[in-house]
């Protein structure tokens, strides 16, 4: 069982982040379409996908929710940012939590917002060719807790990260040079916690002008809940977890397409862009 403060949080950090990351905000200008699809009490589980380093789309995602909702959500975040001391506080205190069963059952008897990738650690560490790719392998974790704990499921999907960055180096390729050799040498690929490699990094650069980051706006899409009560009692039946589960991807590959869309319609995808439309109102 879980430490009985470790789903204890700050609320009131989150107001403090969203004005500490106001000017970032300003930036990439974020553009959440559906958040009329989030439910504004009782809980539910938001599942999405995952983009390259994880490091953009989870502040952004969760301040569009809060702003608008005034839910906090409550993030499932991969057991090695837990093993990080500083960074692991951090996260707890802004609602993050380890992503165990049992910290996420605890989460929704409470009524509360979980936000979950169930793609996890992997499609953060992206690979060349997956840019929007949902890397979940065969987990079922996430459909067999909604069915389990009859909460509602809302996909969303984020696009805008991932085309900021362009991957040079990637697993595969470290794997298959003379580091590569050297991790198996010493056996160190053989530990549980390498994962078969899903832990290194990719080495990405920016799409923008000289190898810096293209500061591309973000777009999220809140797609309709998806209810659990067809698969009632059913969290032990694999397959009716995979058959959740598919039907939740199916959606989060249908709202990144729309939203590679939008994104391509949309006059003002770039700062340069909205601030050369803001100038022309002013003087129009």
């Amino acid at each position: 069982m879980p430490q009985a403060d470790e789903l204890a949080f700050e609320p009131s950090l989150v107001a403090e982040l969203d004005r500490v990351l106001a000017p970032l905000k300003r930036i990439l200008s974020p553009v959440a379409l559906g958040l009329d699809h989030v439910p504004r009490e009782g809980a539910v589980l938001l599942a999405g996908n995952h983009t390259i380093y994880g490091l953009l789309d989870i502040p952004m995602l969760g301040l569009e929710i809060f702003e608008h909702t005034g839910r906090v959500v409550r993030g499932l975040g991969d057991h090695n940012h837990f093993a990080l001391p500083i960074w692991r506080d951090l996260l707890r205190r802004i609602g993050a939590v380890r992503g165990t069963r049992e910290n996420c059952g605890r989460l929704l008897e409470a009524g509360e917002a979980v936000l979950v990738f169930p793609g996890g650690g992997r499609e953060v560490l992206k690979r060349k060719g997956e840019k929007y790719r949902l890397v979940w392998k065969e987990r079922v974790g996430f459909a067999r807790l909604a069915i389990e704990h009859g909460v509602p499921i809302v996909p969303f999907a984020s696009v805008g990260v991932e085309d900021m960055f362009e991957i040079v180096l990637d697993a595969e390729d470290v794997l298959g040079s003379p580091v590569g050799d050297l991790l198996r040498a010493l056996r160190i690929s053989e530990q549980p916690w390498f994962r078969h490699g899903e832990i290194i990094p990719p080495l990405a650069r920016g799409t923008g002008p000289g190898g810096v980051p293209r500061l591309e706006r973000q777009y999220f899409l809140f797609g309709e809940p998806i209810g659990t009560e067809a698969y009632a009692g059913r969290d032990g039946d694999r397959e009716a977890c995979f058959a959740l589960r598919s039907e939740v991807q199916a959606a989060i590959e249908s709202g990144i397409a729309q939203l590679r869309e939008v994104r391509e319609a949309d006059p003002e995808r770039y700062p340069v862009q909205r601030l050369l439309r803001r100038i022309a109102k002013r003087l129009g």
